[in-house]
């Protein structure tokens, strides 16, 4: 009888091949990261683009802001540098180890030094723009009493 729980004991010790589970755009949450998403690119717009800035290394910094989703929801995603080439409008990227960043109150998706921005084969579904998680401002503010 021992050596059967054994063989059940070891059979479980293997190590199982982790597979990234994959966060839809409408579960993202202000403050929240370690998120792999697959989005396609709705558009991309460059909003900074220095070629003489001041300290060497802002010099080379291009910042785009990308409308990114999937089927559940799109947000604005802040493509830095190299990873401007990659998201340009039609592709289906995954995205490793995202995080949210608050601008201006609303919700920007980022990949740091710390994750990986990686081209994949076109999705079959179609962004819903509708539902534009970057549109939803989340500042708590006291609005004053007119």
């Amino acid at each position: 009888m021992a050596t059967t729980a054994q063989q059940h004991g070891h059979e479980g010790a293997k190590p199982a091949k982790r597979k990234p589970v994959f966060t839809k755009v409408d579960q993202l949450k202000p403050g929240t990261s370690g998120h792999t998403l697959v989005v396609k690119v709705v558009s991309s717009d460059t909003v900074l683009q220095k070629g003489h800035a001041a300290s060497a290394h802002l010099r080379h910094t291009r910042i785009a802001e990308c409308l990114v989703g999937d089927d559940t929801a799109s947000i604005v995603f802040t493509a830095r540098n190299e990873q401007v080439d990659l998201l340009r409008p039609g592709a289906t990227v995954i995205l490793r180890n995202a995080k949210i960043d608050m601008f201006r109150g609303c919700m920007r998706l980022a990949v740091d030094k710390w994750g990986r921005v990686e081209v994949t084969e076109p999705a079959d579904f179609a962004v819903n723009e509708e539902n534009n998680l970057s549109m939803v401002e989340y500042e708590l503010v006291n609005v004053s009493q007119e």
